[in-house]
């Protein structure tokens, strides 16, 4: 896909424009477009051990993903495609680039459950009960290391 950039950086070093590119698009879907007011600035993104990956066409940005590292896992989240970038397989090239930045350890996140059939494509199994966060069905979800 010709012009696409994935970049993965800690909060220190996500630029002025990028850090409100990055909450601008969470707050446009999760917010506005899923109608689901939530603390979305959790303090998760400050933390030393958390990945920000950006996947930009040009200066655009089109998608994100969070990786949090919780010591003895990764929670992956906040995975995220503006609404012009979706159809194009993008998500696959988002979630494959965050999935390389966590080493080493079993890799969980909780998928909203229309999107688990998605994220088994990716290696993720079932990992728990469904259950309801901001109104929402979600599945938790873990992908075990790879051997």
């Amino acid at each position: 896909m010709a012009g696409l950039t994935t970049e993965v950086v800690g909060f220190d070093d996500l630029d002025t424009r990028t850090a409100y590119a990055v909450w601008r698009l969470r707050q446009e879907v999760f917010v506005v477009e899923q109608q689901c007011p939530f603390p979305d600035l959790d303090g998760r993104d400050l933390e030393p051990g958390t990945r920000h990956v950006l996947l930009r066409e040009g200066d655009e940005l089109l998608g994100y993903a969070r990786a949090v590292d919780d010591a003895h896992e990764w929670r992956i989240g906040r995975v995220v495609l503006a609404r012009a970038a979706r159809g194009r397989g993008l998500a696959d090239e988002l979630m494959r680039a965050t999935m390389a930045v966590c080493p080493d350890r079993d890799l969980v996140l909780d998928a909203q459950a229309p999107l688990a059939g998605w994220y088994a494509s990716h290696g993720f199994v079932a990992d728990g009960e469904e259950f309801i966060e901001d109104g929402i069905p979600h599945v938790p979800m873990r992908r075990p290391q790879a051997s």
